[in-house]
């Protein structure tokens, strides 16, 4: 089994998330007393969250790639950014490595194409669902279609994210906004919804929708474990 490194800390909510999912996964497949090789470097959000509206993303991909050095040097084997907004800053954290860095937008990417979907809506921050490094992945290297609500839509899907789940608050009301907006997106033709941002999944679950959703969190720690597990026998 090969030792998982996971940024996390954005929010501690989310990487708790990871954490449980992971050597849930772990036990379900060796058994036994089996839990999952892993090592985690829990930033503070908050100063992310402020070089984030501050737009100072380059200081941010420093912070990260340090973070991730220090995994590594730590003895992680595999790296996983336990956040959909900061692989903005992927390539200056995957640039710093010498071991794995697995994508998340990949990773949903590949859950789609299993399960035969094309066209798919996107929630998440208004970084994720505005700007095109996460699209890149699932538009130009795997040729899905995707949508994203409209401006209304995505205020709201932003702030219940920033005001509300990073804080671990539930909101029904907040739930329901966001059930309104995926009914939208579904009529506007998406076959499945990516819950892009890894808070969304405590708010949102796969029974709450007509069509698939692909929780970003669920997806990248099994595929996670899936590397991890490679040559487990």
């Amino acid at each position: 089994m090969k030792t998982i490194g996971l940024i996390g800390g954005m929010s501690w909510e989310s990487s708790l998330e990871y954490y449980r999912i992971i050597n849930e996964e772990v036990k379900a497949r060796l058994g036994g007393l089996h839990s999952a090789s892993c090592l985690m470097l829990s930033v503070d959000f908050a100063e992310i969250e402020v070089l984030q509206r501050e737009g100072k993303w380059e200081e941010s991909g420093r912070v990260l790639a340090n973070a991730a050095q220090r995994l590594e040097a730590a003895g992680a084997e595999l790296i996983i950014l336990c956040t959909n907004t900061m692989h903005k800053v992927a390539d200056a954290i995957e640039a710093q490595l010498h071991c794995p860095f697995l994508h998340i937008a990949g990773a949903a990417a590949h859950a789609i194409e299993a399960a035969g979907l094309h066209t798919v809506g996107l929630l998440g921050t208004r970084f994720t669902m505005e700007e095109n490094f996460y699209r890149t992945h699932l538009v130009e290297q795997h040729g899905l279609t995707v949508l994203t609500p409209d401006a209304t839509g995505r205020e709201i899907v932003h702030r219940v994210i920033y005001e509300e789940l990073v804080l671990g608050t539930i909101n029904p009301v907040s739930k329901q906004a966001y059930l309104d907006i995926i009914g939208e997106l579904i009529t506007a033709g998406a076959e499945g919804i990516i819950l892009g941002c890894t808070e969304i999944g405590l708010l949102i679950h796969p029974e709450d929708a007509p069509v698939p959703l692909f929780d970003t969190t669920r997806i990248h720690a099994i595929a996670a474990v899936d590397a991890a597990l490679i040559d487990t026998d």
